[in-house]
C-alpha cells in the first residue's frame, strides 16, 4: 500500500473515534515519520507502540487519545486482521507460555526493571497493583486503605499464618504483619522484589519460587495482582494448589485484573515490551477454574478506581525523569509513558476490570461479611 493511501485508511479509521492526524487538539497524533501509516496498517498495536518508542509520533494526551480509540474498539480493527496478534492467539492457543519453566521471564523482563525506578513511581508504599480510592484524596492513602481492605475481608486474627503469592516487594505482607500479628510467607518470581522484601521486612519468610513448588497449610492466602501471569491453561492449576496449601476453614482472597469477554491472547506490544506470556482472565475462565474446588463468598468490582491509580503513576514516573531520580532512556521513557496511560484508558473506557474475590473450601459457617 502506496503511503498516501495508507495515511488516508488510518485517518479514515481515527476519525471514527475522533482522532485527527496533526490535527490542534491534544488528544490528536502529531506524525514525524509518514512511515508510520503503512507501518501501523501492517503491525496493529505493535507498530503502534514500536513507532511510539521510537519517537515516530506523539500526542499531548495520549490517556484520551487511547481512551478515545478503545470506546471505539479500534484495537480490534487492527487485532482481527493483523498476522502479529493473529499468530500470538494461536501461539498462546497452542502452547503452554506460562509453564514453570517460563514462569520466570516477567520476572527479569519487567518487574527487575530496577527498584529505585519503581520506588519513584509507586511511592513509599510500594504497592504495584490498582489502590483503592474511595474515602481517599492521595495514592498512598488509596493504597494503604486497598491493604487495610485486603486485610478485614481475610478476617486475620493475631498468629494466623497467610501465604502471599506474587508478594511483590513485600508491602502487604509487612502491613498484615505489622498490624494485625500473623505470619506471613510471600513468594515471587522476581529476584528484584525478593532482595528489597528482605531487606526492609527480615522477620518474614520471602520466596523466590514458582507457586506451583510451594507446600505446607495455611489459615489465609491472598494473591494481588499475580493471577494476570497465570494463563488460562493453568488455571485449574492454580486453583488446586491454593486449595491443597489452605486449611479447610481458611480464606483467599483473589486480586485480579479482568477482562470482559473471554482472551486467549494479550496485545502484542504489551506482551513484547511489559508482561511476557501475560494472559488477563474473564470471569468465565475464573469461575470454571474455582467451582469445583470453592465457594465464592464475595465478589468485588474497583476497576475504576485503576484509572486514578494508574495516572498517579504516569505522573510520579515523569517527575522522577525529569528530576533524574533513576537511569532512563528516551526509549524506556516513552515505553512506560505509554504503557501507563494505555491502561489508564482502558480501565477508563471500563474495557478491564478489577476484581477482588473471596472464596472459601466449604463456605464460611452462618455466612460471610461482605467488607467495603
Amino acid at each position: 500500500m502506496k503511503t498516501m493511501d495508507a495515511k488516508n485508511t488510518l485517518a479514515s479509521l481515527l476519525s471514527g473515534a475522533d482522532i485527527r492526524i496533526n490535527g490542534d487538539r491534544a488528544w490528536d497524533i502529531q506524525v514525524h515519520n509518514d512511515e508510520l501509516f503503512r507501518r501501523i496498517l501492517h503491525s496493529g498495536t505493535l507498530g503502534a507502540g514500536e513507532s511510539y518508542m521510537e519517537g515516530w509520533w506523539d500526542c499531548g494526551a495520549l490517556d484520551v487519545m487511547f481512551h478515545k480509540a478503545i470506546s471505539a474498539r479500534l484495537e480490534h480493527r487492527f487485532s482481527d486482521s493483523n498476522l502479529a496478534a493473529l499468530a500470538l492467539k494461536l501461539y498462546q492457543t497452542f502452547f503452554n507460555l506460562q509453564n514453570r519453566r517460563r514462569a520466570f521471564e516477567v520476572g527479569k523482563k519487567h518487574y527487575d526493571f530496577g527498584n529505585d525506578m519503581f520506588a519513584w513511581m509507586l511511592g513509599p508504599t510500594m504497592n504495584y497493583s490498582c489502590a483503592y480510592w474511595r474515602d481517599a484524596k492521595t495514592l498512598d492513602d488509596a493504597q494503604n486503605a486497598k491493604m487495610e481492605l485486603i486485610c478485614q475481608k481475610l478476617e486475620l486474627k493475631p498468629g494466623m499464618t497467610v501465604l502471599d503469592i506474587g508478594c511483590g516487594w513485600g508491602s502487604l505482607a509487612g502491613y498484615m504483619a505489622a498490624n494485625y500479628d500473623v505470619d506471613v510467607t510471600g513468594i515471587s518470581v522476581s529476584q528484584e522484589q525478593i532482595s528489597h522484601a528482605r531487606a526492609k521486612y527480615p522477620d518474614l519468610r520471602w520466596l523466590m519460587d514458582d507457586y506451583r513448588s510451594l507446600d505446607g497449610q495455611y489459615d489465609r492466602i491472598v494473591s494481588v495482582g499475580m493471577f494476570e501471569h497465570v494463563g488460562y491453561k493453568n488455571y485449574g492449576e492454580y486453583m488446586a494448589t491454593v486449595r491443597r496449601l489452605l486449611k479447610p476453614d481458611g480464606l483467599f482472597l483473589l486480586h485480579t485484573i479482568g477482562a470482559n469477554q473471554q482472551r486467549k491472547g494479550t496485545d502484542p506490544w504489551i506482551d513484547k515490551y511489559i508482561f511476557p506470556n501475560g494472559m488477563i482472565p474473564s470471569q468465565e475462565n475464573i469461575v470454571k477454574a474455582f467451582a469445583p474446588l470453592f465457594i465464592m463468598e464475595d465478589w468485588h468490582n474497583f476497576g475504576a478506581d485503576y484509572d486514578r491509580t494508574l495516572m498517579a503513576w504516569a505522573d510520579r514516573f515523569e517527575q522522577g525523569c525529569d528530576a533524574g531520580k533513576f537511569r532512563h532512556t528516551d526509549e524506556s521513557r516513552r515505553m512506560f509513558r505509554y504503557y501507563l496511560l494505555s491502561c489508564a484508558a482502558a480501565f477508563r473506557a471500563r474495557d478491564l476490570q478489577l476484581w477482588q474475590l473471596v472464596l472459601s473450601p466449604a463456605g464460611v459457617p452462618g455466612g460471610y461479611r461482605s467488607i467495603r
